[in-house]
């Protein structure tokens, strides 16, 4: 089984290589088969909560949005 999948990686380009390492290093990785089981969590919004989100959304739509280059930089993140 090992050199079955020896022969298979060494067949992937260098894109394909990386992505099946980082599937391997998630399957591998305690914590994150711990979130990749853990229940969703469906705790209802309230009404609240709701119109909040109706807002937020109508505001994105109205083009008042953060970009993500602007979030990156107002927290002093280099992309």
């Amino acid at each position: 089984m090992n050199e079955h999948a020896h022969q298979m990686l060494d067949q992937l380009d260098p894109t394909q290589l990386a992505a099946v390492t980082h599937l391997l290093e998630v399957l591998t990785d305690p914590v994150s088969r711990s979130l990749a089981n853990a229940p969703f969590d469906a705790e209802p919004i309230s009404a609240t909560e709701a119109a909040e989100l109706d807002e937020a959304h109508a505001a994105i739509q109205r083009g008042e949005g953060i970009t993500h280059e602007d979030m990156l930089r107002e927290y002093g993140i280099s992309s």
